[in-house]
């Protein structure tokens, strides 16, 4: 599987929910601002709840574009057994059910599913539990996390 395909689609979708966040932004903004939502009492508040809503929009734009800052200065390499899974990484895991999925190891900001021909990718970060519990793993080894109070078993199957 082409890494590099993987990092141009998880871009594609961080710019289309960047394009969307900004869209929100500039709707709550107009809320917020418009003279039918100044505010006539104490009770009336419409345009205050537009304007939080607009400033959290407004925040979650910049997270999207600080993810794709991070995703287009991202360079995923191949993987080298000696150093273990590491950032960048194509790993194929199968739980205690026989049950495969295959992850892709990224930069913040990129956790979202993708399907690449007919196979579906979970990205995730490496600073998200799972992530972090592959650093350094090679194929055969055991991962493990613990969620709740059940804790979630795997083996690596592949790397690439």
């Amino acid at each position: 599987m082409d890494k590099l395909l993987l990092q141009q689609l998880v871009l594609d979708r961080l710019a289309e929910n960047l394009l969307q966040a900004e869209q929100a932004v500039r709707a709550a903004h107009e809320t917020a601002t418009h003279e039918e939502n100044i505010a006539e009492n104490k009770y009336d508040t419409l345009g205050l709840e537009a304007a939080y809503l607009a400033t959290g929009q407004a925040r979650r734009a910049e997270d999207l574009r600080q993810a794709m800052a991070n995703w287009r200065q991202f360079r995923p390499r191949a993987y080298d057994a000696s150093k273990g899974i590491q950032l960048g990484a194509l790993v194929c895991l199968v739980n205690s059910d026989d049950k495969q999925q295959l992850l892709f190891l990224g930069p913040d900001g990129g956790s979202m599913k993708l399907v690449s021909g007919a196979q579906l990718i979970q990205v995730i970060s490496s600073e998200a539990p799972l992530g972090r519990a592959m650093l350094g793993k090679h194929e055969g080894d055991e991962v493990w996390i613990q969620v709740a109070p059940i804790r979630q078993q795997f083996e690596v199957l592949r790397v690439n």
